[in-house]
């Protein structure tokens, strides 16, 4: 049973000892260290209203970190799905709604938090929580995180939203004691808004490792399968018209999608378009899912056409571990993870032909050898992006904070 507290400012104190002495030790040295009594409070300000990539990694760093010597806290401003969803169940939960994107009571409410708590450090995760959680760590005085899950300024349809929310950003974080980018190009994309090289630490995102057998190829038809939070910038519609031309051509493959629709409105858009092409025969829409294992257990094949706006996606890091090769869009972080022509293949985003030639090649089989391409994939995940290798890097940036704060 999880512990979800609706905070008033009347929660106990705590006692807690004091850092630990002695150097932080270099990050790549961090994942093999055994595990130590979690001994610092750290307090991670987050939306809630989805269960999705983000909160994927917020939930997965509060069931890691305490390996590396941090206690995790989470105060939620939308408590929707992440609350009831999260696997860190025993993690505490503050529930601290905003009633509107300027509530700065909600930041009263959390700075109250972090000093009747005893919170050593906040670490926010998106531009909304970015607001609140920098004014709550101002009015504590205690240092303020940021995680660049993705380029904010280029993450959805909406222009205008887009504008609004990166000016919020990078107003929020201007004084952020480090900014984590889960990508070389989002570490560029910072430094390129003026914020210092050694204020932006790159982080890759970590995923558990999924025990499957080894792979073989399908010998009849092909299960090729999505999972998203289906909105524009994931590309669902391109995918779509790659799967109606590969069927147009007798290639037996069948679409498992797996995830809700960001909108109804959306999701209409979306099945008008499977109606006309014929294709909703061909297609299983699942929902949403607490176990991405074993969907992924179902696929062949994993695909993400995403057209903009990508960090590291972590269903990407997951169809690896679970040993699938994965085909994707050329976008922002995804070639961090996907080296092409080895762990999957790379295509231009909204390319149709593109995305059907390069399933089709891999069903084909004349010229990529399935086996060898789910090996790397699994092996690139294990020595590259675990979530414990995740959490050692981020303890390490807390460490160098708590212990060597940045000077100008």
């Amino acid at each position: 049973m999880f512990e979800t507290t609706s905070f008033d400012g009347t929660v106990p104190t705590s006692t807690l000892v004091g850092p630990l002495p002695g150097l932080p030790p270099r990050e790549e040295d961090r994942a093999q260290q055994p595990t130590r009594v979690a001994t610092q409070r750290v307090l991670h300000v987050i939306n809630g209203e989805h269960y999705s990539g983000a909160e994927r990694v917020q939930d997965l760093l509060a069931l890691q970190l305490p390996n590396f010597g941090f206690e995790v806290g989470f105060a939620c401003v939308k408590p929707y799905r992440f609350p009831a969803t999260r696997k860190s169940q025993d993690v505490r939960l503050y529930e601290t709604p905003m009633r509107g994107r300027l509530d700065l009571n909600c930041a009263r409410r959390i700075s109250n938090l972090i000093q009747a708590e005893q919170y050593a450090l906040v670490h926010a995760h998106t531009p909304r929580s970015a607001l609140v959680g920098s004014i709550a760590a101002k009015w504590a005085d205690v240092p303020l995180v940021y995680h660049v899950h993705s380029p904010t300024g280029n993450d959805s349809t909406r222009r205008w939203q887009n504008w609004v929310n990166a000016k919020l950003e990078r107003w929020s974080i201007r004084h952020a004691e480090r900014l984590i980018a889960v990508s070389p190009s989002l570490k560029h994309l910072m430094e390129e808004q003026g914020f210092r090289s050694k204020q932006v630490v790159y982080v890759p995102n970590g995923v558990p490792t999924i025990k499957v057998p080894p792979r073989r190829r399908p010998a009849g038809a092909w299960t090729v399968g999505i999972a998203a939070l289906f909105r524009p910038r994931k590309g669902i519609e391109v995918l779509i018209e790659a799967l109606a031309a590969l069927r147009s051509k007798n290639i037996e493959v069948t679409l498992r999608a797996v995830g809700p629709f960001e909108t109804p409105e959306y999701e209409q858009e979306v099945m008008q378009l499977v109606r006309r092409l014929g294709v909703g025969d061909a297609i299983k829409w699942t929902g949403f899912t607490k176990d991405i294992a074993a969907e992924l257990e179902q696929m062949d094949l994993f695909v993400l056409p995403s057209l903009f706006g990508e960090g590291l996606p972590m269903v990407v890091l997951e169809a690896m571990a679970a040993g699938l090769p994965v085909v994707a869009s050329h976008v922002e972080g995804v070639p961090e993870a996907i080296r092409h022509r080895e762990d999957g293949l790379l295509v231009e985003p909204a390319s149709v032909s593109q995305l059907a030639l390069a399933i089709e090649e891999l069903i084909d089989g004349d010229d990529h050898d399935y086996e060898l391409m789910s090996n790397s994939a699994k092996q690139r995940h294990g020595v590259c992006f675990s979530d414990r290798s995740m959490a050692a890097n981020v303890a390490s940036v807390y460490d160098q904070i708590l212990g060597h704060p940045l000077v100008d």
